[in-house]
């Protein structure tokens, strides 16, 4: 029987190679001793009942030193994805630490711009269908075309596709209930094409595999701040993160 509440996902094994500093992007500094997981844990904790994080191998003894206090608590687990081969496996490589929830918070480790509020919001709207926060984008990296309650495509620049100006993108945060995910997703790696850019099984084109294939509700929490799309992919965005958090620190 599945436990009440849900548990954030964060992977986080990536090691922030473009911004050349060596070390995962989660462990990045905002502020004097405040870095993105601590922002990212603040405005998780109080709407998900535990949140588990995605390591790579270097960075497991790093981060388990930084999140020590929240790990002996019982608040927050680890694990490791041994080789970088995606948010997907990173995800359901972890089903063991979050299956027995109901649904799952899957959040990107660099979020930094995340608000707390856009968290809740997703987490009262969510069910056990697909619950995804989106904004409109002047430029968007990655565009959702929807019909109604149907999630038809994902749109990804990184893989060659053409994202429309005005085009609703997210902000690395998507709802799932846990009911039958982990064998949808095998289902999906049965017959999924690797993008035709990176060669890769993204994570992103599973969300219409499950709207149309397995019937999954697709409700859209509508965000006003193109910032809360923001993450930290250079060192214009970990300035921004840095600038915003001097202004509003909460």
């Amino acid at each position: 029987m599945s436990e009440r509440g849900v548990c954030a996902v964060i992977p986080a094994a990536g090691s922030g190679t473009r911004l050349g500093l060596g070390i995962p992007k989660i462990m990045l500094e905002i502020a004097d001793g405040v870095t993105v997981w601590h922002l990212l844990h603040r405005r998780l904790s109080p709407w998900v009942e535990h949140v588990h994080v995605v390591v790579s191998p270097a960075g497991e003894i790093p981060f388990r030193r930084l999140a020590a206090a929240e790990i002996e608590r019982g608040d927050v687990s680890v694990s490791v994805q041994a080789r970088p081969t995606g948010m997907g496996d990173a995800i359901f490589g972890a089903v063991a630490s979050w299956e027995a929830y109901e649904r799952i918070l899957v959040v990107w480790g660099d979020q930094v711009n995340l608000s707390s509020a856009t968290v809740r919001q997703v987490v009262l709207a969510g069910h056990d269908g697909v619950t995804l926060p989106l904004v409109p984008m002047a430029d968007p990296y990655v565009e959702y075309e929807l019909d109604g309650p149907r999630l038809v495509r994902v749109r990804m620049s990184r893989e060659g596709d053409e994202c429309r100006p005005g085009g609703l993108s997210d902000v690395g945060v998507f709802c799932l209930g846990t009911d039958g995910l982990a064998r949808a997703w095998a289902g999906y790696l049965a017959d999924a094409a690797p993008g035709a850019a990176t060669g890769e099984i993204n994570f992103l084109p599973f969300l219409p595999y499950l709207s149309q294939v397995h019937g999954r509700t697709v409700t859209v929490v509508p965000v006003a701040d193109p910032d809360e799309a923001r993450g930290v992919n250079t060192a214009d965005d970990l300035d921004f993160a840095r600038r915003a958090y001097q202004r509003c620190p909460d």
